[in-house]
Formats: C-alpha cells, structure tokens, sequence
C-alpha cells in the first residue's frame, strides 16, 4: 500500500507530533509514504479572503505535482484543513470548464498543469476503508485496556463534503479507537466547531465553543482528534479560565495507535503535547485506567448523546 504524502505546513511545526506519529504508524502497518516533490502550503483558510484564484491554485499545486510525479498514488492529508482544501479542488475545480482552465493557467506559470486525477485521502478513510480494522488489531503489542476516550472529528473531514462517514453521526475514529482497546463515550460534540481560526479574529466565540467541548468531555482519560487546529485549540486554552477549568490530554489518534503498537512515546513525541502534565503522562504509560474497579466510571458512560 503506497500513497502521495501531503503533510501540510501545521505538521512541520506546531503539529509535528501528528506527523510524526502518523508516519510512526503508517509505517507499522506495513504503508508506504512518498512526500509530494517540491509540495507547498495548501492556502488553508487565508488564502480564499485574499483571492479566490488563489484559494484553488494553491492546493491544485499539490495536486498536480502529486499527478506529474507519483502517478496513480493517492494523495494521504492528514491535516484536516489540508484535506478539505485539496478536496474541494476536485469537487468545485474538475468538471468547472471556466474555473479549470483559470487554474492551469496559474499553474502553467510554473510549468504544471492538473488533469484531476489524483485521488485525495484523509488519513481516517484510509485506515478504516484501505488498511481495516482487523490488520490495525493484529499490530496491537499493549492495547489501550478501556482507556475513556471521547473522539473528536471536528467540522472539515465532515462538511461540506460527505465522503467517508456520517456527517451527523461520524464513527470511523470510534471504531479505529474500540480496535485499539479503548472506550469510546458516547457525546454529541465529536462533530462540533472547535472555532477554528476564529481564536485570533474573535477569541470570545472560539472560547466559548473550547469550553463546551471541553466540558463534555469531562470524565475523560483523553479526547483523541485528526486535526492540527482542533488540537491546539482544545489543548492550548484549557488553562484560561473562560474555558471552565476543564483539563484532559488532546491526542492524536496516531499517537494513540502508536502507543498501543508498543512505540516508545518519544517515537509518537508524547511529551510535545502542552495537556500532558507528569502525572497524565504516568497515566498513559501505566494505562491507570486498568486498575479501576468494576463500574467506576459508569456514570461517565451514561452521558446523553
């Protein structure tokens, strides 16, 4: 199994615990990952204010480098925000005659030109749909033993395009989570906005989505996420008091796979992440969730959803 790596800018800084892990994990699962020669940033969400040309030229870049350079591969994003913007340049680019050909004609200034073949994977389709869960089961060296997690998938694998899972109801990480041993809870935040870039502009609203989600989580052993913003969202406000003193680890799932794959936690880079204090971090290692007696942490389970 071969893909198209894109890694997007976030997982070459502030997420490099995402990168890192998920090629820790890919590579574990026997999956092979060729960067996209020469790639550049996506645009995310700065570029479509600026220029709506702009906003598909930069990600259709990636593509067409992806097409030119590693024919017939997948494109693999992790990065939520990266997933969605080169997605919607097969959805809202390819078939748009007028829109196409404006594209290429940006491109065409470095050379490049887009057929709109590539295929683009979030990281989630692939290890539900391409890898499966029996395979993930089989690489398992120390399971998660019912660790609590409240999965969160955030808004852009889901929406505007449904692909891979239910927008209203999404599954795929529960269930890559129960192959792993853990405990999925039952919330009704796995799907919510997080705020986004929302942080900077308008603090005040971002906050207030942090802290709700944060509040259902309570109960916790860890909220697991696909998605670089979501993570540093939910993880660097958890000190400011607008967020309801709510503290619990934010993972990435990858990090958690690598842990139940038997990594080392400096091979998934556990201590980059600012939620784990000494004693989560203890936590984890020793999975303390084990120890518990039975029907502690019921109530935690009973949750509406």
């Amino acid at each position: 199994m071969k893909y198209a790596y894109y890694p997007g800018c976030s997982l070459q800084e502030s997420a490099r615990e995402f990168d890192v892990s998920v090629r820790a994990v890919m590579a574990a699962l026997g999956v092979e990952l060729v960067d996209i020669p020469d790639w550049t940033c996506c645009g995310a969400s700065a570029a479509e204010p600026v220029s709506a040309l702009m906003n598909y030229a930069l990600p259709a870049r990636n593509l067409a480098l992806a097409e030119q350079e590693l024919p017939g591969l997948d494109v693999l994003a992790p990065c939520s925000a990266c997933y969605l913007n080169l997605l919607k340049v097969n959805r809202e680019v390819v078939g748009n005659k007028d829109l196409h050909a404006r594209v290429n004609e940006a491109l065409g200034a470095s050379g490049l030109n887009y057929r709109g073949t590539v295929g683009v994977r979030h990281i989630l389709d692939v290890l539900v749909n391409d890898i499966g869960l029996d395979p993930i089961k089989e690489r398992i060296v120390n399971d998660l033993g019912g660790m609590r997690v409240s999965a969160y998938y955030g808004c852009q694998i889901l929406r505007p395009y449904e692909v891979f899972d239910d927008p209203r109801h999404p599954v795929s990480m529960d269930n890559v989570l129960s192959a792993l041993g853990a405990k999925p809870l039952p919330w009704d935040m796995g799907n919510k906005c997080c705020g986004a870039s929302l942080m900077v502009t308008h603090p005040e609203v971002a906050m207030h989505s942090v802290a709700a989600i944060l509040g259902a989580a309570d109960g916790s052993d860890a909220v697991a996420t696909v998605c670089p913003l979501c993570q540093m969202n939910l993880e660097a406000y958890q000190h400011d008091s607008a967020a309801g003193g709510h503290h619990v680890p934010i993972l990435y799932l990858t990090q958690l796979m690598g842990l139940a794959f038997g990594l080392e936690e400096p091979s998934v880079l556990l201590d980059k992440n600012m939620s784990m204090d000494g004693s989560m971090r203890a936590g984890i290692r020793s999975r303390a969730w084990r120890h518990e007696a039975p029907g502690e942490g019921d109530e935690t389970l009973a949750r509406e959803t």
